[in-house]
């Protein structure tokens, strides 16, 4: 399916489970969106305190060093707009008060598009389906649809807060086992991997990050079928209009 046109996005918002999930995944694309003016808005699920066993910090001390390599990130890529919903790593699951979370996201930021993980398990990536990752790609579906539309749904954010119902157009998914769109970001990778570098509790002993990254992206580049040389992100498109 073929995406809708930038110049009809004026605000994307961007789901994850754990920070640097949506900057393994798809940083690159969002560098470009900002550069065109695109107002990126991002959501963290967990604050991944079970990452990072390599980095000398200890589970306690994870939270706020995760959170604030991803504010770090996110500047990296010209975002200020970063929330936090403070689930527990490793314990995610769909469940109603993480859609309800979503939902008042989605109403609070009104995107056009949503960035979002696969709620579908990829056999030829695992690492692609964390239980984590399944969980906050379900809740943001079943918040895309049919939640943050109905005014009938959680009505206390409508009476209590104010938050009005929206539409979101579309939903882009990383880590799906059958991508169908192809973003060309050789041109950002450099803003990729900047990004990357700020998740230094995460990434700071990978020597061959770059070039990790490099062949990732050039794989990516060759199953959509660009020039060889190009480095690409990967997304299935859901028409959620």
């Amino acid at each position: 399916m073929e995406p809708l046109a930038d110049s009809e996005i004026k605000r994307v918002l961007v789901v994850n489970a754990h920070p640097d999930d949506s900057d393994f995944g798809a940083s690159g694309t969002i560098a470009q969106w900002v550069q065109q003016g695109i107002q990126v808005s991002y959501v963290l699920c967990t604050n991944g305190d079970q990452g990072g066993e390599e980095s000398g910090f200890t589970k306690e001390e994870m939270p706020a060093v995760r959170q604030r390599e991803q504010r770090a990130a996110c500047a990296a890529l010209g975002i200020s707009d970063v929330t936090f919903l403070n689930y527990v790593d490793g314990h995610l699951e769909p469940t109603i008060a993480l859609r309800k979370d979503i939902v008042r996201q989605i109403r609070r930021v009104q995107p056009d598009r949503i960035i979002c993980q696969s709620p579908e398990r990829n056999w030829e990536r695992i690492g692609a389906s964390h239980p984590d990752h399944l969980a906050a790609g379900e809740a943001t579906i079943q918040a895309v649809y049919p939640d943050a539309r109905n005014p009938f749904a959680f009505t206390d954010l409508l009476e209590q807060e104010n938050l009005q119902p929206w539409k979101v157009k579309e939903v882009w998914m990383q880590g799906h086992a059958h991508p169908d769109h192809f973003v060309d970001i050789t041109d950002t990778f450099h803003f990729k991997i900047a990004a990357l570098k700020e998740h230094a509790s995460q990434t700071g002993h990978m020597e061959n990050l770059e070039e990790m990254l490099r062949e990732w992206g050039q794989r990516n580049a060759g199953v959509g079928q660009l020039p060889e040389g190009r480095i690409a992100e990967a997304f299935k498109i859901v028409n959620t209009n």
